[in-house]
């Protein structure tokens, strides 16, 4: 490389930090596998790197784009004043900057952190999704559109399973208007209701712009779950280590599929990921039913981008090295146009 394309890696941090901050310290730590894994990628590329981490003032960003401008951003942000929903405002920011930036674009943002208008585009696409209701904050409960028991209640704009617990999995109509009130009250968030699936859940990481790749699936076994507990992937289930060993609880290569099912599940996620206008990279969660119907429960734009994540072990897998990966989402998003 002639000349050491300049990045600056952008994250999220829990507290305030000057410019120039190493985030030795952090980087140590589990909880920054992501942005250490990320960083030492890029260093191993040859990029020139600097790092900034964000909390609750953009003046930093600012400030570093005027001082030390550099020729892409690699964007890990996800929230921002520890609200997840804002995420899209630093895409937006760096489209008025002119900077250009690894990662979903705005819009794809906005629509995937809102659970319900990502469905309502999906369906209006024919992608098969749950039915689903959603309930804002402020307004009466209204009565419920042909909805089945079991019924899941989420969060309708949080991330990584938040808000989620076998709790939320119901079965009857007073549960569900207090797991609603719960949740508009203590995570002073709107809800969305949905039908649970029954099935296996599903990971499917996607790669590219115009022309885009499915990577290797990933699947979440629920071990040592007895077969009347709804077997969703709550907070605990994804984050809580102890929790997953003892029940059991393991992330793998998907094993066998019923006939054509695979080819099914690369056809539906491929469909989503372009009717939703994602770019770079994205996952989705899906359910697969016993009969073969394939159901997106989520879309993710910008998933974490940890080596030992899905993403990182889907692209493992098809002979894509982490470092390769990198490379790979810096490219995409120097050659995408806009």
């Amino acid at each position: 490389m002639k000349n050491k394309l300049k990045v600056l890696l952008l994250f999220d941090s829990p507290y305030s930090t000057n410019r120039g901050y190493d985030f030795k310290k952090e980087f140590k730590e589990t909880d920054w596998a992501a942005e250490d894994d990320v960083h030492k990628s890029l260093l191993s590329l040859g990029y020139e790197v600097s790092l900034l981490g964000l909390y609750d003032k953009i003046t930093p960003l600012l400030e570093e784009i005027e001082k030390n401008r550099p020729d892409i951003v690699f964007n890990l942000t996800e929230v921002f004043r520890q609200r997840s929903h804002l995420d899209k405002n630093i895409a937006w920011l760096l489209e008025l900057l002119k900077v250009r930036y690894t990662g979903a674009n705005p819009a794809s943002l906005l629509i995937c952190n809102d659970k319900g208008l990502t469905k309502k585009i999906l369906s209006f696409h024919r992608i098969r999704v749950p039915k689903f209701q959603v309930f804002y904050k402020g307004y009466k409960i209204r009565p419920l559109k042909k909805l089945r028991f079991p019924l899941i209640v989420k969060p309708l704009a949080e991330e990584a399973s938040r808000g989620i617990s076998l709790a939320s999995v119901i079965d009857n109509q007073q549960s569900l208007l207090e797991r609603i009130s719960f949740i508009q009250e203590k995570m002073n968030s709107d809800v969305i209701i949905e039908e649970y699936i029954d099935g296996r859940e599903i990971y499917v990481s996607i790669l590219g712009n115009k022309r885009i790749q499915t990577l290797p699936f990933r699947e979440m076994k629920f071990g040592e779950f007895s077969e009347d507990e709804p077997r969703i992937a709550t907070y605990k289930a994804k984050w809580n280590y102890e929790y997953r060993e003892k029940w059991g609880i393991k992330n793998v290569f998907a094993g066998r599929l019923p006939n054509g099912a695979d080819k099914k599940i690369i056809d539906t996620c491929k469909r989503a990921y372009r009717a939703l206008n994602m770019q770079c990279y994205a996952r989705f969660d899906i359910r697969i039913t016993p009969d073969s119907k394939v159901y997106i429960i989520e879309a993710n734009a910008n998933p974490c981008l940890a080596r030992y994540d899905e993403l990182g072990q889907s692209a493992e897998k098809a002979g894509i090295s982490f470092e390769k990966l990198v490379q790979r989402i810096i490219t995409l998003a120097l050659t995408r146009k806009g």
